[in-house]
């Protein structure tokens, strides 16, 4: 129960065995007692109730002298149920005046349960003391044991939060993937059973206060006694302190679990990053490995063929890595702890596909160009070898006559046009705009067929000059001519024969 200005009760009731209890038990018993009651109950003081009522003088004293040197807390006053007996209470009243002083506390010595109603209110104490505090000490003894190992349960989860939040603390976030995957799975192993402790301190609490709580909630009408509302307000305050604990505990573990969460992204990004980057390393020198201008029409046709495949079998790699470079800057959205990192491995992977990809329509052009300059070569080269086989299977003979040489100039004509001259300088054009890249061999093949293009047609020019001086020359008339009257005809001497040049 409470004083009336809300001081603890600390009883000692009627014991034959008192004087048998050791002094160090006496002592922590007491300590115990002192001990339950809040700080603030316990800032107002004690009073402790002493019931002699059936023993001696010797065992008031007894008890007397062993609360003085037991009790260290601040005690106002001590309530003795003096002996009834009249002999025992006599020497009582002698003895305390006698020693009164020795025990350096306030005692206040009663002859009844009357006086001590006097003191304290009824309603604060025991039936044993004629009050109407309901008290049932097995009851108080189950709640105190199990409000100790609450506390108990308390201090352990809070020295393994400590100890867990010390280790998050000092976490150095590894350089490998497989270390960040086994320190995360570690850690949550951790806190998945530092959660399961917190969970069952919890539920402890909330069964006692429940418990505690019962006979009120069982009667509507019946109040907790002070100690069951100290009891109460002990372990709700030990439940607040739990959950601000946890509470404070989940904020840090989700940070640094995403701490570490992120770490392992960026560990596997890193890593992708890596065997991405070779593998397009490994196509760029595949690439670069491939002329850009083959020495032959099949050659070139073969090394288009070699290009597509290699572009074919970079498809995958290319896909990979601007998936790649998306999360990264899904990461990076995503306030990642490491986007400057991050930020230049995306844009690297983009840099090197596209230097794939412009080197392959660079080579995918210049091969189609070379191809293109090696048909025309042999186009010219057909053409120049068509036209001189035209030029040798002229006979001669048949083109002295005015008929033949028309003949055969018609057959040039014919000839020529099978060919347009843009078509002929086709190649001259290609050449002159694609010489940078062409090599020695084919700049030199590429030169013959010019020259042997130039001859032939310098051939057909020949051919057709000579032709129309022939087709050209005819028999010229005789016309009749009236002489005058005034004078003689005239002789006229005959001309030479004209020849006609060689074809």
């Amino acid at each position: 129960g409470r004083g009336k200005d809300g001081a603890a009760i600390i009883t000692l009731p009627e014991f034959s065995g008192f004087g048998d209890v050791s002094e160090e038990d006496f002592v922590n018993v007491i300590t115990y007692l002192s001990g339950v009651p809040s700080q603030e109950a316990a800032s107002i003081g004690f009073i402790i109730i002493i019931d002699r009522r059936r023993d001696k003088w010797s065992s008031v004293k007894s008890s007397l002298a062993r609360v003085a040197g037991a009790f260290q807390g601040n005690l106002q006053q001590v309530l003795v149920l003096r002996p009834s007996r009249f002999l025992q209470r006599a020497i009582a009243d002698i003895g305390i005046r006698l020693h009164r002083d020795d025990f350096k506390m306030k005692i206040i010595m009663l002859n009844s349960l009357s006086d001590l109603h006097g003191y304290i209110d009824k309603a604060q104490l025991t039936h044993d003391f004629g009050g109407t505090l309901e008290y049932c000490h097995s009851r108080w003894t189950y709640h105190r044991t199990a409000i100790e190992s609450f506390v108990l349960t308390m201090r352990s989860t809070a020295q393994i939060l400590q100890d867990f939040t010390t280790d998050l603390a000092d976490i150095q976030l590894p350089d490998e993937s497989e270390h960040t995957k086994d320190l995360l799975a570690a850690h949550t192993e951790k806190y998945n059973k530092l959660k399961d402790e917190r969970k069952l301190a919890i539920t402890q609490g909330t069964t006692l206060t429940s418990s505690i709580k019962e006979p009120a909630t069982k009667n509507t009408t019946c109040k907790l006694n002070p100690d069951e509302e100290e009891n109460l307000t002990t372990v709700e305050r030990l439940l607040a302190q739990l959950e601000e604990t946890d509470t404070a505990f989940e904020e840090l573990w989700l940070k640094k679990r995403l701490k570490l969460e992120q770490c392992l992204q960026l560990r596997n990004f890193e890593r992708d990053c890596r065997e991405v980057k070779a593998s397009l390393d490994s196509l760029m020198r595949s690439q670069a490995a491939i002329l850009d201008c083959g020495g032959s029409a099949s050659q070139a046709e073969v090394l288009l063929q070699e290009l597509k495949a290699l572009d074919e079998k970079a498809e995958e790699t290319l896909d990979t890595a601007h998936r790649l470079a998306l999360h990264g800057d899904q990461l990076i959205q995503s306030d990642h702890y490491a986007a400057d990192l991050i930020r230049p491995m995306c844009a690297e992977l983009r840099r090197i596909c596209d230097d794939f990809t412009n080197g392959a329509k660079r080579k995918h052009g210049l091969l189609g160009k070379s191809l293109e300059i090696h048909k025309w070569i042999n186009e010219v080269n057909l053409w120049c070898e068509s036209g001189v086989y035209l030029l040798a299977s002229q006979a001669v003979d048949k083109c002295q006559s005015p008929e033949g040489a028309e003949t055969a100039l018609q057959d040039i004509i014919n000839f020529l046009m099978t060919t347009s001259e843009d078509q002929l300088s086709s190649l001259k054009d290609l050449h002159d705009q694609y010489e940078i890249i062409l090599t020695a061999e084919v700049k030199t093949s590429v030169q013959k067929a010019l020259r042997k293009l130039e001859d032939v047609q310098e051939m057909f020019e020949k051919r057709q000059a000579s032709l129309r001086r022939l087709s050209a020359k005819q028999t010229r008339p005789v016309q009749p001519v009236t002489p005058r009257p005034e004078s003689f005809p005239k002789c006229s001497l005959p001309q030479p024969p004209r020849n006609a040049g060689p074809l």
